[in-house]
């Protein structure tokens, strides 16, 4: 319904201006001159014109690929965008041929360009389509044909020009036509090995690898023309920016299409030489059935390390589009090799010993954060060894055995020692509290002596004490009052005096 809208609206301005100027200049020239030189005039003329482009590419489009998917739609109109700014971008580099004859070519080319993406992205879709009619094959090769034979007409009238006249803008349209011309002839490649490919019942195991050299060799073709372009314009003209965002394209493109030979060749030779084949026993505990071609697995699979199972064609073709498990997405380049059969495992150890030291804590970590370090495993008991193991033993380690046990004599003697001390210490401990309360009873008694007996005191031989319960003991208090003791203080100490004079001979 718009463009049904927009081609009437357009269609009425253009006969309005076309009526305007032939009712003021009465003739068919003069009307001619008007319409040129008057710019609403010519504005209204180039819509016209670009409406009658877009009925012709819908019809075309109707007579060739009848609906357009969805993904199709969007894929043009992305690249329109890009391929607008780009002729946006080149009238800046050829302003002085500025004209409307450039412009029609110049959309001509965005025509011409639209309906070679197209080619392409519905061959693509031809590799995923189930069922492939006659009439597909008859659009696809007519349009081929048609858009081949375009391009080389303008490939030789852009040649035919610029030899004659010089070089010009015609640089840029043969340029872009060649670039066409080599798209067609990918577009005609992918074409016939589809084709090929769906007569067969079987998949074609070399078409994956013939797309990948074939895209390698149209990649490096287009890089050489993008090189080729940019030095020519660089020497004659200026640097073409609108040619940068497409020549970055294709250097992409062609990197990814060598790093794809280089990394499926890779993976599939670690496929043939290095990933075991399936065993029965293997294919019956697992689904038996190849997640890729959705058919039960008999004979020729492969055990990827993720311990995954396909078919072996069917991992060449995966392969050689992508370098991973189709089931769990494993770098099959970066995963570690399958290591061989592990040789059975030895007899059981008898049971270690017990420590030598069981009611001993085990030591504290070195770290506040994570678990201890394992412990060191210890060596079997020297009991339940055989003779022929005693003396393979004796033979080999003697040395560090005894070195062992005399370290470990060592370390008991020390413990021993230890605990000795820590036992005499407690004992000293526990006694303190008697011994400190003995020596302040002494220290009291020895003061009250010495203040009660200031006077001279008659020199006695020397005697040594003893330290038996029959030494020294402290005086009964005595009461204090003058008539307990009428001679005072004096004859208190006089008294004690005499009292410890017998005792002590």
């Amino acid at each position: 319904m718009k463009a049904l809208l927009a081609t009437v609206s357009s269609l009425v301005l253009t006969t309005v201006v076309i009526g305007n100027a032939y009712y003021q200049k009465k003739q068919f020239y003069p009307s001619i001159v008007y319409l040129t030189n008057s710019n609403p005039s010519m504005a209204v003329m180039y819509l016209q014109a670009f409406i009658l482009v877009l009925l012709v590419g819908k019809l075309l489009r109707k007579i060739f690929f009848g609906q357009l998917r969805p993904a199709e739609f969007e894929h043009l109109i992305e690249r329109s965008w890009y391929a607008i700014t780009e002729t946006c971008l080149a009238f800046t580099v050829f302003r002085d041929d500025f004209n409307p004859k450039f412009i029609a070519l110049f959309t001509l080319l965005l025509f011409l360009k639209a309906f070679h993406w197209l080619a392409e992205d519905r061959v693509d879709y031809m590799e995923r389509s189930p069922v492939i009619g006659w009439l597909f094959h008859v659009r696809i090769l007519g349009l081929l044909m048609l858009l081949a034979h375009a391009d080389f007409y303008f490939i030789h009238h852009a040649y035919q020009f610029t030899a004659s006249k010089g070089p010009s803008v015609q640089l840029v349209f043969g340029f872009e036509y060649s670039i066409l011309i080599i798209m067609i002839a990918n577009i005609l490649i992918k074409y016939v090995l589809h084709a090929i490919d769906s007569r067969w019942e079987a998949p074609w195991e070399s078409k994956a690898a013939v797309l990948l050299y074939t895209e390698l060799a149209i990649n490096f073709l287009k890089v050489l023309l993008y090189i080729g372009f940019v030095a020519i314009m660089v020497r004659i003209y200026t640097l073409p920016l609108f040619a940068f965002r497409p020549m970055y394209e294709t250097m992409r493109s062609f990197k990814k299409a060598y790093n794809d030979v280089v990394l499926s060749r890779r993976a599939i030779r670690n496929m043939n030489t290095l990933y075991p084949d399936a065993t029965a026993e293997e294919l019956a505990a697992a689904d038996n059935e190849c997640i890729i071609c959705r058919e039960e697995m008999h004979t020729g699979a492969k055990k990827l390390p993720c311990n995954h199972i396909f078919h072996a064609a069917c991992l060449r073709l995966w392969f050689q589009r992508q370098q991973t498990c189709p089931t769990c997405r494993l770098n099959v380049l970066r995963a570690p090799a399958p290591e061989p059969a592990a040789p059975a495992p030895p007899p059981a150890a008898p049971a270690p010993p017990p420590p030598p030291f069981p009611n001993m804590p085990p030591p504290p970590t070195m770290m506040g954060w994570g678990p201890p370090p394992p412990p060191p495993p210890r060596p079997a008991a020297l009991a339940n060894l055989t003779t022929a193991e005693l003396q393979r033993l004796e033979g080999t380690e003697r040395r560090n055995v005894e070195a062992r046990l005399l370290l470990l004599r060592e370390i008991q003697a020390m413990l021993d020692a230890s605990v000795l001390l820590m036992q005499q210490y407690s004992a000293v401990v526990a006694n303190m509290p008697q011994n400190s309360a003995n020596a302040a009873t002494q220290t009291d008694v020895v003061t009250n002596t010495e203040t009660a007996a200031p006077a001279p005191v008659k020199k006695e031989p020397d005697v040594v004490p003893t330290t038996s319960g029959a030494g020294l003991r402290p005086p009964s208090p005595a009461p204090s009052s003058s008539k307990a003791h009428p001679e005072g203080p004096q004859s208190d100490a006089a008294t004690a005096l005499d009292s410890n004079r017998s005792v002590m001979q």
